[in-house]
């Protein structure tokens, strides 16, 4: 039965040696605090790539990135790093609140391909501008979202398409018990008002695994959130931290699949960080994702191993599958090896021999559900998506709104 599966399940994950990531590429960062220095160490695995210049306004983290990236040059600002000669790309991996105003300041000076960390931006007055801007950008823009390319959950996307063995989905519940949120430079990370809000900051990578799970549009959405246990015994200037540590956040797609979200930031004894169930008529498949190793008590021996479970209705038995992710890809971040996967894919688009798989519509798609979120918790009403100040696709640009469904 295990062979059955096995048939079913996507190849494994480009190599390390992947022979369509051999021309020289030349990055430019522009931010490069604790994820900045991630991309750093992933790049560096990318036969042909090196990273020329850095612009990191912090000196502590500016000498560590340098130090990944000993050929680089530290630049004094912005358009220094996008305009300099030897720069082919940019990867975005400043605070939040920058990356729109980063963006288009890029766009007016020169447009070069750009990986965008998440999230594209903060604030709601923001979508349709930088959406706008994304139609009329001569270049790629692909915004980071690298839970899609974890392999576990790789391979649970590949059985929801194929849909052989779940059929068409019907339900997707997606889990993440993990560790508070960690110190960023200057605490930027506390605050709604720099993040977008935990619903924004950190689980827009949860709603666009959603839509890109479910291939359909999110019509409605209801959160019940609150600040229950972290960071409440801290104090700043801009007083006591506001951020969301738990919630639950259920959505409606216009196609009829329903998605739900559990979200606790003050569990990470969790054997699994991230859980993902989706079901279908004839079964339900689930992916297993652990936290980072680096957080993962030497005491209790080596770190969970991601695994896929496929559940058939008939005949009934589970069925495991471990899915061990590559020892060098998964050493470089805090993803699961998926930063080395999304940058292939990326170096590949810079070098003209692939097409973005993330778009700003799609990252900006992600930014309005985690805000109607935030917004949907305050109230303690549902938000409409297809209507009012968080309509989807007046937003983004769309053509015609997204209709809604009945329930």
């Amino acid at each position: 039965m295990l062979a059955n599966l096995q048939r079913h399940l996507p190849a494994r994950n480009s190599t390390l040696r992947d022979d369509t990531v051999s021309e020289s590429v030349r990055y430019g960062l522009i931010g490069c605090g604790m994820m900045g220095q991630e991309h750093l160490r992933n790049i560096a695995l990318l036969p042909g790539a090196s990273v020329t210049r850095i612009f990191e306004p912090d000196d502590n983290m500016a000498q560590a990135s340098l130090a990944l990236a000993p050929v680089a040059q530290r630049a004094l600002g912005l358009a220094e790093v996008v305009l300099a000669d030897d720069v082919d790309c940019l990867v975005i991996t400043s605070p939040n609140f920058r990356h729109a105003e980063q963006l288009r300041e890029i766009a007016r000076l020169r447009a070069l391909p750009v990986l965008l960390e998440k999230p594209a931006c903060t604030a709601l007055h923001d979508v349709a501008s930088l959406a706008e801007l994304g139609r009329a950008y001569p270049a790629p823009i692909w915004v980071a979202m690298e839970y899609r390319y974890m392999p576990p959950v790789v391979r649970l996307a590949e059985e929801v398409y194929s849909q052989v063995n779940i059929g068409p989905m019907r339900m997707l519940a997606i889990r993440e018990h993990r560790f508070p949120f960690l110190v960023k430079v200057g605490d930027w990370n506390r605050f709604n008002q720099y993040t977008g809000g935990t619903l924004v900051e950190k689980c827009c990578h949860f709603f666009d695994l959603m839509r890109h799970l479910t291939r359909s549009e999110p019509v409605r959405v209801f959160a019940s959130a609150s600040v229950a246990h972290n960071h409440l015994d801290e104090y700043y200037a801009d007083g006591i931290p506001d951020i969301l540590d738990n919630a639950f956040v259920i959505l409606d797609f216009a196609d009829g699949q329903r998605a739900s979200l559990d979200l606790c930031m003050f569990a990470e004894g969790s054997r699994y960080q991230e859980e993902i169930s989706v079901v279908g008529p004839k079964g339900k498949v689930e992916c297993f994702v652990p936290g980072p190793g680096r957080f993962w008590p030497e005491n209790l021996g080596p770190a969970p191993v991601p695994r896929l479970v496929l559940s058939p209705r008939n005949p009934k038995g589970p069925r495991e599958l471990e899915v061990p992710v590559d020892p060098v890809a998964l050493a470089a971040g805090d993803h699961n090896g998926s930063t080395l996967y999304q940058h292939q894919r990326f170096n590949a688009v810079v070098r003209g021999l692939g097409t973005v798989e993330v778009s700003l519509h799609d990252g900006l798609a992600a930014v309005v559900m985690g805000m109607a979120a935030q917004e949907s918790a305050r109230t303690g009403q549902a938000i409409d998506l297809t209507q009012g100040c968080y309509n989807l696709g007046v937003l983004l640009g769309e053509n015609s709104s997204i209709t809604s469904i009945g329930l």
